[in-house]
């Protein structure tokens, strides 16, 4: 028991800095690599809370390919920091707004639960959380697990909307170009006149001599 709560502590103290860290990074690509680190930390305390259905979803689905799609995906929009503090300033202000009503909520919401939660109702030891957890989204959450899906398949979308846009300074090749290409577009025939006073200069260099 006391290891099990030295290590929740730990892990909690790991998925803050983690978090901290993901909106404290200069650089993109450092923020989605502490973004894998959170869910990561996260996957472990659900194992340790005995959702072991969750914790290994999380840590597949997450961790082995949402996020490694985040990390690509950022890597080849290649954001300018620059560009981005220019309106740091200007946003800075509704950002904080929003940031606190979040805080307040969370705050709210986990009073709530651990001033109003009950003693721990007992687990049978046949107990199939993964029955269970299918069992109520399927018939209870059906509709919320249909917006989810659909939320999804729209940010996938996006993400491919915005490394197909089009840049001035890239060069591209069309490959449908090249193969309709015509001898004429490639070839210019250029028609240079003869010199003629080159040989007279030799000859009159011959009789000097």
């Amino acid at each position: 028991m006391i290891f099990t709560t030295v290590l929740f502590y730990l892990l909690a103290i790991v998925l803050v800095v983690a978090a901290f860290r993901v909106i404290t990074a200069t650089s993109p690509v450092t923020g989605v690599l502490h973004l894998i680190l959170v869910f990561f930390t996260a996957s472990m305390l659900w194992m340790l809370l005995g959702a072991e259905f969750l914790s290994l979803l999380l840590l597949i689905v997450y961790v082995g390919a949402v996020m490694v799609l985040f990390l690509f995906v950022v890597m080849m929009l290649d954001v300018r920091m620059e560009t981005l503090k220019t309106g740091l300033k200007t946003y800075l202000p509704l950002g904080l707004v929003i940031g606190l009503v979040m805080v307040l909520e969370m705050a709210f919401v986990l009073a709530r639960t651990w001033f109003g939660a009950g003693p721990a109702a007992p687990i049978a030891d046949d107990f199939d959380n993964t029955m269970a957890l299918g069992t109520a989204m399927y018939t209870d959450y059906v509709f919320a697990v249909q917006v989810g899906g659909v939320i999804l398949l729209v940010g996938m979308v996006s993400a491919i909307a915005l490394t197909m846009r089009k840049r001035g300074d890239v060069k591209r090749n069309r490959p449908s170009d090249q193969v309709r290409v015509k001898s004429q577009d490639r070839l210019r025939l250029i028609s240079i006149p003869s010199q003629t006073e080159a040989p007279a200069a030799d000859s009159a260099q011959g009789e000097n001599k």
